[in-house]
């Protein structure tokens, strides 16, 4: 059996890579979020708010139970928050706190534990991080946003060079997935362009119809995550890498 740990399962991209991988034999999906959207035989719901940074620590043994039927076990830590939009300096200091323990540290906590509940089995693991765009290009309005997805990216990658040292066989990636039609983008069309300049361009993505579906990029990742790792592949990657 092979399985997957996805955060953020009940909606947007998250629910799309449940729902693709289940479509496929000898799959198990363990969904990590608040509410429970998908009904499937081989498919387990976990409840977890990733914001709530104490409920993570105190349920992580139940994120990572032990599988002795493993062919192959796979992390994607999806889940993550825009938060609120606005510049930094009008922002109330909670809000950062938020946006980094859903982004940061609570991937950081399950990507620890994963690590530390496989390695030291044979067969293989992978930890796939959904990034974004605004990791490397800073976005006025998202600097809570921006920071933590480039946060989340340095991590991968120094979580991979620590594995490739240990010869674990471990594959950390990061992967920015572009804009796609979900709730955070319908967030973003909310926003005032004084709060964000660029809210005229992505209302216009919208209104064009340049957002990818949850769908179509889930079946892209899933094919990727399913294919035999290259021997030489960065870690940090984007759609068009791996379609």
């Amino acid at each position: 059996m092979h399985y997957y740990i996805i955060t953020g399962a009940s909606r947007g991209l998250g629910k799309a890579l449940a729902e693709t991988i289940l479509r496929q034999p000898d799959t198990y999906v363990m969904g990590v979020s608040r509410h429970a959207t998908i009904q499937h035989e081989r498919y387990h719901h976990q409840p977890l708010d990733l914001s709530d940074i104490l409920a993570v620590e105190n349920n992580l043994h139940k994120v990572f139970p032990h599988w002795p039927d493993a062919a192959s076990l796979t992390l994607i830590n999806n889940a993550a928050v825009l938060g609120e939009i606005g510049y930094l300096g009008e922002q109330p200091n909670e809000h950062f706190n938020f946006v980094f323990d859903v982004n940061v540290v609570a991937p950081a906590m399950l990507m620890n534990t994963f690590l530390r509940t496989y390695g030291p089995l044979s067969v293989p693991r992978t930890i796939l991080n959904i990034s974004s765009g605004a990791a490397q290009s800073p976005i006025d309005g998202w600097s809570a946003y921006c920071a933590s997805k480039a946060a989340l990216e340095s991590l991968s990658q120094t979580a991979q060079k620590e594995q490739s040292r240990r010869g674990s066989g471990i594959r950390i990636r990061s992967l920015s997935p572009g804009v796609l039609d979900t709730a955070m983008q319908e967030h973003i069309r909310t926003a005032a362009e004084q709060q964000f300049s660029e809210a005229a361009r992505f209302a216009a993505l919208h209104a064009t119809g340049q957002l990818a579906t949850p769908e179509s990029v889930a079946e892209k990742i899933v094919a990727w995550l399913q294919r035999p790792a290259p021997a030489e592949e960065p870690v940090l990657l984007r759609l068009t890498n791996i379609g």
